[in-house]
């Protein structure tokens, strides 16, 4: 990151995540994207529990990552549509975090999901700051995660064409990640798969953004899993059932054989032959 090192003093004089915007006052893009972002959190959520039984990290959705002291101060703040920070505190100071100021806590995210509404050149352009001529332009989105906030991982993702892109920082360079041959790409970190998922979440049928486990499973929602033991249980409620029928009808059977050996019996005994002799 660019910040140059500062002392204590310097480092309290800047503002924090109360002081500075939570919002870059864009509007989102479009209906799908606040319901994406949803399901990326609700389905990763225990993976992340089970990484860190302490609860020490933090998920933004559209959230302001602050890398720049700048006027207005959104300018030097980039709002990745998802990102995931381990190992740092939920809150801060028991307040919610409203940004993620990288000079107060100096972790970068280990992972940054753009989602693209336009032809995906903004999430793509590498101007840096030093290029940058008019007042208040900002350099280009790739440059600021590559060269300053360096998330280990960036995903540009367009709903559109139905892909994702997934780049690894290496050497101080992001390079695309090369798909599995379940046509996901692993975040090895995090011990998942990033990959497209066509379906219906909610009411929208589409091509979704979502994890797998290392082995392929699908990350499941906490609604997809209470679907999924509801129809456990319904399906063993009902083969109890089919079960119980069976024993009555089994027992119906023997009744019914046990009554034709005795109308037999007396049809016998009415000839004079004691059944009980043959």
């Amino acid at each position: 990151m660019t910040i140059a090192k500062s002392s204590e003093r310097e480092i309290t004089a800047l503002p924090d995540h109360t002081q500075l915007p939570d919002s870059d006052g864009t509007f989102v893009k479009n209906f799908q994207e606040h319901p994406q972002s949803i399901l990326l959190t609700d389905s990763i959520q225990s993976t992340l529990d089970r990484l860190h039984p302490d609860k020490q990290y933090a998920i933004g959705q559209d959230c302001g990552i602050y890398w720049r002291l700048t006027e207005p101060p959104e300018k030097g703040a980039e709002c990745p549509d998802w990102f995931y920070v381990p190992n740092v505190p939920p809150t801060l100071e028991g307040r919610a975090r409203r940004s993620y100021v990288l000079w107060q806590e100096f972790i970068p995210p280990l992972i940054a999901i753009e989602f693209v509404s336009g032809d995906g050149s903004e999430e793509r352009d590498t101007t840096p700051l030093s290029k940058v001529q008019k007042k208040g332009q900002k350099p280009g989105k790739f440059w600021v995660y590559e060269q300053i906030i360096r998330p280990a991982f960036y995903a540009i993702y367009e709903v559109q064409k139905k892909s994702v892109e997934v780049y690894h920082l290496i050497e101080d360079r992001y390079e695309l990640v090369a798909e599995n041959e379940r046509g996901h790409y692993p975040i090895q970190p995090m011990g998942v798969e990033l990959g497209i998922w066509q379906g219906q979440y909610g009411n929208l049928d589409l091509p979704w953004l979502r994890w797998w486990d290392s082995e392929g499973n699908l990350l499941l929602t906490g609604d997809e899993r209470a679907r999924i033991e509801q129809q456990r249980a319904e399906s063993a409620e009902l083969e109890l059932q089919q079960e119980r029928e069976r024993a009555e009808s089994a027992e119906l059977e023997l009744q019914q054989e046990r009554q034709r050996a005795e109308r037999l019996a007396e049809l016998l005994r009415s000839q004079g032959i004691n059944p009980e002799e043959l």
